[in-house]
């Protein structure tokens, strides 16, 4: 129904028997919703670039932010990431700027918080805007197998899933037009992110001793 909807949407005919209620099936087809966020990812992803904002997303601003007022400096950098994430500004640039700036354990602390939040907001403006669009998709029976595999264990492998892909801004739109509950979601995000940022802030502190670059 939905294709036959889109097909005649696009030739500009609109078929005998047709109703507001297909009209508004139309505009909750998968399609419309996964291409309706992309549009709006872009007009983001534009709006950064033309307007100059992607400077905020460079280490030497994250580390002016960090080196203002304690309570700003959580705000602001909470907040940049959260919208550094919605752009694909990637999430190991706010790991090591933090690092850099307050040192290993409140870099890494600060970091995991902001992570958080980045990835619940991203799932918030996935989940308002596509819905469950990658679940209503016919996408045959490797789909299928993915989405029962999901269903059977989501929190274990949104887990999973955090521990290999960390923040990436595919995985948290992926996860949320699958359909997945917030509550797995929100708790496979708060245990996976611990181990990898914990990684990953061993090997900044040990790149950065090498390069005389240490938090003071």
């Amino acid at each position: 129904m939905y294709k036959q909807l889109i097909n005649a949407h696009s030739s500009g005919q609109v078929p005998n028997g047709t109703t507001i209620g297909s009209q508004a099936a139309l505009m909750r087809a998968p399609i419309v919703r996964i291409f309706a966020l992309a549009v709006i990812l872009l007009l983001l992803w534009s709006l950064v670039r033309l307007t100059g904002l992607q400077v905020f997303f460079t280490q030497a601003r994250l580390q002016e932010v960090l080196l203002g007022h304690p309570v700003l400096a959580v705000f602001g950098f909470s907040l940049l990431f959260m919208g550094g994430n919605l752009v694909q500004v990637p999430g190991l640039l706010f790991l090591a700027a933090a690092e850099l700036t307050l040192g290993p354990l409140r870099g890494a602390a600060l970091t995991y918080l902001a992570a958080c939040l980045a990835c619940i907001s991203t799932f918030a403006v996935s989940r308002t805007i596509g819905g469950d669009a990658l679940r209503c998709w016919d996408s045959g029976s490797l789909g299928r197998s993915l989405f029962a595999q999901l269903d059977r264990r989501p929190t274990l492998t949104v887990f999973g899933l955090r521990l290999l892909f960390q923040t990436v801004p595919a995985l948290n739109y992926s996860l949320a037009l699958s359909g997945i509950r917030f509550r797995h979601y929100f708790w496979g995000t708060l245990l996976g992110l611990p181990l990898p940022i914990l990684l990953y802030s061993i090997f900044i502190e040990q790149v950065a001793g090498w390069l005389h670059l240490a938090a003071p």
